[in-house]
């Protein structure tokens, strides 16, 4: 059937996350502002209760998503981290120098420019964050939407400055973003920590166990005011890479579990994340420190660090351009690190619980990231390869 025909098209063409995530971002503004409104709040705040005894846990849907789905998005990364480092991108020093010092200076520059403007605001200083991480399915969707005309080197050097940029996301959460730390727990996290690791030094080659000891430490990192994603990537750094038949549990999981996070948890999240309430909210709310600061820290902050980082190291000499890339590409690959939203509203769910200042986060995520979309689109598409002095 057509239909089917075009459905199977989407779904396998690069950009198709991406496009998804911004449907489930759509869908959840015109839905915050129609008359589903209250239904759609109330739903965010209905109540789930895991229970044993009279221990348990009790959290709104919102925290469920945030701290259930996003784990389980977390766990991804660390495998996608995993495989990378074991073998792939990550793997040689000297291919990670470039796009490692590229994700430092595009998550610094942007977390200053929001210091400057909340610098006197102790109660939204503790944003800084929101703007320094990119959405790796957003940004290599954008990416892809460009074709043949930006080289494929662009499509290595995002992937892996996105993915460094994960990894400082990951520890900023871990050692910033931490409630008040309950030892008991951070202790008895201990236990099935150690399950994991004496299940790889035996050299076992069954994930089953492994996810389930993950499932107990997620819970127990979540009790201790750690936030419960750490868990996600710390178990996924668990899963072995090759079984005893040469095969690879890791590229098994992270192929099977990737369809499930891009097309359901991400959207999932996006929706439940990106509802900005536009009543009552007028231009001037876009000059207040926090949508401004997210906006510039995101759309400027992005670009002069990534850049900047970039143009140090080329001058030095302690790193080259991707292959047939100019500078105009790399200008272009700097606005797309700017699309912050998925990472961004995270972490914005964690620096804030004025549902008020989330609204400002979410008018500050939303516009940056449009920006730097349409920035890095419009000077991809204009561009093309550069030749080198063989011709190809």
């Amino acid at each position: 059937m057509p239909l089917l025909r075009a459905i199977d098209r989407f779904f396998k063409h690069d950009a198709s996350g991406g496009i998804l995530l911004m449907l489930s971002a759509v869908l959840a503004m015109i839905v915050a502002n129609s008359a589903l409104s209250p239904h759609y709040e109330a739903l965010l705040s209905t109540y789930l209760k895991i229970q044993i005894g009279e221990t348990g846990l009790a959290k709104p849907l919102l925290l469920w998503i945030n701290d259930g789905l996003m784990a389980i998005f977390f766990f991804l990364v660390g495998l996608e981290l995993k495989h990378e480092i074991m073998e792939g991108k990550l793997k040689n020093p000297s291919d990670v120098v470039l796009p490692g010092m590229a994700a430092v200076g595009g998550m610094v520059v942007p977390a200053l420019i929001y210091v400057a403007l909340n610098l006197n605001n102790a109660a939204t200083l503790n944003g800084w964050a929101i703007p320094a991480a990119t959405d790796i399915a957003f940004a290599l969707g954008i990416l892809a939407l460009v074709g043949k005309r930006a080289p494929a080197s662009l499509k290595i050097f995002l992937l892996t400055l996105a993915i460094l940029d994960d990894l400082g996301a990951i520890l900023i959460i871990a050692l910033f973003y931490t409630a008040e730390l309950k030892v008991d727990y951070l202790l008895m996290a201990l236990v099935p920590l150690a399950g994991m690791l004496w299940l790889n030094l035996r050299g076992t080659h069954r994930v089953a166990p492994i996810l389930l000891l993950g499932v107990v430490l997620w819970v127990l990192v979540l009790k201790s005011g750690v936030h419960a994603t750490v868990a996600g990537v710390l178990t996924a750094f668990f899963i072995p890479l090759k079984d005893k038949w040469g095969k690879s549990p890791l590229h098994a999981l992270e192929a099977g579990l990737a369809p499930y996070v891009l097309y359901l948890i991400v959207p999932i999240f996006a929706f439940a994340n990106a509802g900005v309430v536009l009543e009552g909210l007028s231009l001037s709310d876009m000059a207040a420190p926090v949508p401004l600061g997210v906006a510039l820290g995101l759309f400027a902050g992005k670009q002069i660090g990534v850049m900047g980082a970039v143009f140090i190291m080329v001058k030095l000499g302690l790193g080259n351009l991707p292959h047939q890339a100019g500078w105009g590409h790399v200008w272009g690959v700097s606005a797309l690190a700017g699309v912050g939203f998925t990472m961004s509203l995270f972490i914005g769910s964690l620096s804030f619980a004025d549902p008020a200042l989330m609204n400002h986060v979410r008018l500050g995520v939303l516009s940056g990231s449009f920006l730097s979309a349409l920035l890095g689109y419009g000077v991809l598409r204009l561009l093309r390869p550069v030749r080198d002095e063989h011709g190809a």
